[in-house]
């Protein structure tokens, strides 16, 4: 469980900018997210794919 101490004097909105800060680190928003809505199986498949061909194009641009 993701936990932010808050001082005594110090500003809500500073201690809510770290947990923030501190979920998107840790990956659990995009976890959430990604679980919000079902995605056929198809759908998963055909992303993964065309992240592989951006992650190739992307090394292959860079010279990898």
């Amino acid at each position: 469980m993701t936990s932010v101490k808050v001082r005594i004097g110090e500003p809500i909105d500073k201690a809510l900018r770290a947990l923030k800060k501190k979920l998107d680190k840790e990956g659990i928003m995009k976890a959430a997210k990604a679980h919000r809505f079902h995605d056929k199986p198809s759908v998963k498949k055909r992303a993964k794919s065309k992240a592989a061909m951006k992650r190739a194009k992307n090394a292959a641009r860079k010279g990898y």
